[in-house]
C-alpha cells in the first residue's frame, strides 16, 4: 500500500453567492448562503482519497479546533477514506474559518482566520515521523506556520518522499525553503509573488519557471487557468517544457480547482503516470470540479474521470 501524505489546513468555509464580487465600500444582499468543508489542506487530501486507486492510501496531517465543525470534518473526510492518525484537536481553538464569495461567472474572493491552523507546529510534525517514512510523497501549502512547512519539507527530504509545494496562499519564501521542493504547483499571482515576474501566458511562465528552477526545483507547473497548464522540468534525467491544454468547461465556483489539481497530480505520479500524463489527469479532475458548487462538494471521484 502507497502511502499520500497531505499536511495543511482545514476551515469550515461559509460561502455567499453573489450576482458581481462585491467592489471595495459595496453592500451587495447574498442570493444564497451555505455552509462547505474547505481548507486547502483538506481539500487536497479528500482529492487524493477521492482520485487514489486500491494501492494508494491518504493520511492527512492538521489541527482542528474544539467545536462542532471539527466532528463534522473528521466524520466526512473519513466516509472519504482519509486516515487522520495525524489529525491534533487543539483545545480552546476554533477550526479554521474561510468566508467566501463566489460570483456567477464562477470568480471567488476569499478570506480565512487560520484557527487551530495556526496552531500546527514543527512539534506536531515531528511526532508524525512514522508518517514521512511510509509516504512516497508530501503535498503541502501554506496555511500552516511556514517553520511548520519548513519541518514538513525537511522531514520527508530526509525519508526519501518526494515533495509537492502549492505555494498558495501567495507568498515570498525563504531560499532555503523552496530547495527542499522536487515539484511546485503555483497558478499566475503565486509565481509571480516567487518570481516578481508577472505570469500571463507560456513566454512569462517560462521565465518564472527558469527563475524557480535556479533554487533547485526539478519540476515547476504553473496553472494557468484556461490555458492549461505549463509543464517545465529541469532534472538530472529530464529536461523540456510544454503547455497541457485545459478542459473547456462552463465554471460555475472555482474555490477547490487548484486543491483538486494537486490531489489528482500527487495521485497519478504515486500511480506511475509520467509527469505530461499526470497533469493531463490532474487537469481534468480540476475541469469536472469547477462545474460544480462547494470546494470538497465539488470535488469527482475516480470513476468520474
Amino acid at each position: 500500500m502507497n502511502t499520500l501524505l497531505v499536511v495543511g489546513s482545514a476551515n469550515a468555509d461559509h460561502v455567499l453567492a453573489f450576482s458581481t464580487l462585491p467592489k471595495p465600500g459595496e453592500t451587495l444582499m447574498s442570493q444564497q448562503y451555505r455552509l462547505e468543508l474547505g481548507g486547502k489542506g483538506a481539500n487536497q487530501a479528500v482529492a487524493a482519497a477521492r482520485l487514489k486507486t486500491p494501492k494508494q492510501q491518504v493520511e492527512f496531517i492538521c489541527a482542528l479546533g474544539d467545536d462542532g465543525n471539527a466532528k463534522l470534518m473528521r466524520d466526512a473526510w473519513q466516509s472519504d477514506g482519509v486516515i487522520l492518525s495525524g489529525c491534533y484537536d487543539i483545545a480552546g481553538q476554533n477550526t479554521g474559518t474561510a468566508m467566501i464569495f463566489v460570483s456567477e461567472k464562477g470568480e471567488n474572493s476569499i478570506g480565512v482566520v487560520a484557527g487551530a491552523n495556526a496552531c500546527l507546529t514543527s512539534a506536531h510534525i515531528v511526532q508524525q515521523q512514522r508518517l514521512f517514512d511510509l509516504a512516497s510523497y508530501l503535498l503541502i501549502q501554506l496555511e500552516t506556520p511556514i517553520d511548520t512547512v519548513a519541518t514538513a519539507l525537511r522531514l520527508a527530504k530526509q525519508h526519501d518522499c518526494t515533495t509537492i509545494l502549492n505555494p498558495a496562499p501567495a507568498a515570498t519564501l525563504p531560499s532555503e525553503l523552496l530547495s527542499l521542493v522536487d515539484i511546485i504547483t503555483p497558478n499566475e499571482t503565486e509565481a509571480q509573488a516567487l518570481t516578481g515576474i508577472t505570469v500571463t501566458d507560456t513566454h512569462s511562465a517560462a521565465l518564472a519557471a527558469n527563475k524557480l528552477h535556479q533554487y533547485g526545483i526539478g519540476t515547476v507547473i504553473i496553472t494557468l487557468g484556461s490555458q492549461g497548464a505549463y509543464v517545465s522540468v529541469q532534472t538530472d534525467s529530464e529536461r523540456y517544457n510544454q503547455l497541457i491544454a485545459a478542459f473547456p468547461v462552463t465554471a460555475i465556483d472555482t474555490v477547490a480547482a487548484g486543491d483538486t489539481f494537486n490531489g489528482a497530480l500527487m495521485v497519478a505520479l504515486d500511480e506511475g503516470l509520467s509527469m505530461i500524463e499526470a497533469v493531463s489527469f490532474a487537469n481534468q479532475a480540476s475541469a469536472i470540479a469547477v462545474t460544480r458548487h462547494g470546494a470538497q462538494r465539488g470535488i469527482p471521484y475516480r470513476a468520474e474521470l
